[in-house]
């Protein structure tokens, strides 16, 4: 009987292992925290194939994946239009698209769309540079639910426009809208009609993390004035630290570990929290102005350990409790370019054979393989993928999902 049992919790491992790495439905991943089990993805990239592309039009919209259908957004070239994309995943056909009018007067990068697209519970919910929302049938891109958030809401749009991806939890879906009156909100995914609205902080870029602490469950909420963590249940502010940032670009999603929450601002540092048992307080344990600043690239933590794009130092390893830094890449800058805005998506790559290694995307469309530990970095390959990009891509089934604001690419990355 012990012997059945435990081939049993293999069998069930397995099978739990390959649901995890299955489908990539909202930004970051299905964990939200961009990890990608990929069992038998090799160390060494050497020669990904192209599987197809598909023209497309401008947009800084990550993609997602659910049943076999791929989607982002974007805008056409000098029209006040927006359009929602499905693709099929194996051919890369156009399923359906959805397209609708947005002025972007006054936006500034007015290329096209931000946010990426989230898939729950069978439909598409998108969140337009200007404030458009939509609910719509995964399957075939029919309209459950449009607003305009402005109109029905009062949100105020931040000068590089909404940017912050739908949040799906429990039977919500929250935006961050920026409203006096709310500056989160929470929606019925079935009809659109308003659940709760929280906070009064004007709109940032950040998407909100989930947590549990203290018992608590806690929406962790990043704005241009404020690291708050809040009720996703009612909206309810539970605790606030003050962080008024230059410009508003509060851009990274929070990062929290082992009772500390971790944001890392570009033009005033980094600041870590520490939550109180209570689960309703929160004092500063460490801030960084000098030396950890980042931006619109998403940290990576691991065992206590934070991977973070630095604005001027390149890729850097820092400990999250104390904020000691153990490494940057400041001379030589390999993982991508220097620059005023340096850019690259990281996500963690669980092989099944290493638990330190990851995958990135840099800014001129350049695939690495690397592992990442507390004594240093190592690049085990380069490939060229698509040109420059600032979209997040997203992992499935062996590929990787790209794009440029001229084409979405697919390629296998297992041999």
């Amino acid at each position: 009987m012990r012997i059945i049992k435990t081939q049993f919790s293999v069998i069930l491992c397995w099978v739990l292992l390959i649901t995890a790495e299955a489908d990539w439905p909202k930004f970051r991943g299905s964990t939200g925290q961009g990890i990608w089990n990929c069992p038998g993805l090799p160390l060494k990239i050497d020669n990904p194939k192209k599987v197809w592309e598909h023209q497309i039009n401008g947009g800084y919209s990550g993609i997602t994946i659910k049943d076999g259908k791929v989607y982002t957004m974007d805008r056409p070239e000098n029209k006040n239009l927006e359009r929602i994309l499905c693709f099929e995943e194996k051919s890369g056909e156009l399923i359906w698209e959805h397209q609708y009018e947005a002025n972007y007067k006054g936006l500034s990068y007015d290329v096209g769309p931000r946010a990426s697209v989230t898939i729950y519970n069978g439909k598409a919910f998108t969140f337009g540079a200007v404030g458009h929302m939509h609910c719509l049938d995964m399957n075939n891109g029919k309209v459950i639910w449009a607003k305009d958030s402005r109109e029905a809401f009062g949100a105020k749009r931040p000068i590089w426009g909404f940017s912050s991806s739908p949040a799906p939890w429990n039977k919500s879906i929250i935006y961050q809208i920026g409203s006096s009156s709310g500056g989160y909100i929470a929606l019925d995914p079935d009809t659109g009609s308003k659940i709760w609205s929280g906070s009064n902080d004007p709109a940032g870029y950040a998407t909100p993390a989930f947590i549990k602490h203290a018992g608590n469950e806690i929406m962790l909420a990043w704005t241009p004035e404020n690291v708050r963590g809040i009720s996703p249940e009612n909206g309810e502010v539970l605790w606030s630290f003050p962080y008024k940032i230059k410009y508003g670009v509060s851009i990274a999603m929070p990062i929290y570990h082992d009772n500390v929450v971790l944001v890392c601002g570009y033009w005033h540092g980094s600041r870590a929290l520490l939550l109180g048992k209570d689960g309703k307080s929160v004092k500063l344990l460490w801030e960084d102005q000098g030396n950890i600043r980042g931006l619109m690239a998403q940290p990576l933590q691991k065992d206590g350990l934070v991977y973070l794009l630095d604005r001027t130092n390149g890729l850097s390893c820092f400990e999250i409790k104390t904020g000691e830094k153990y490494w940057d890449d400041s001379k030589n800058h390999t993982v991508t370019p220097s620059g005023k805005n340096p850019q690259a998506t990281l996500v963690w790559a669980h092989d099944g054979k290493r638990q330190d290694r990851a995958l990135i995307l840099n800014a001129n469309g350049e695939l690495l393989s690397v592992t990442l530990n507390k004594e240093s970095f190592e690049i085990h390959s380069r490939s060229q993928i698509t040109g420059k990009t600032w979209a997040h891509p997203a992992y499935n089934k062996g590929h990787i999902f790209a794009r440029t604001d001229k084409k979405i690419v697919c390629w296998k990355l297992n041999p």
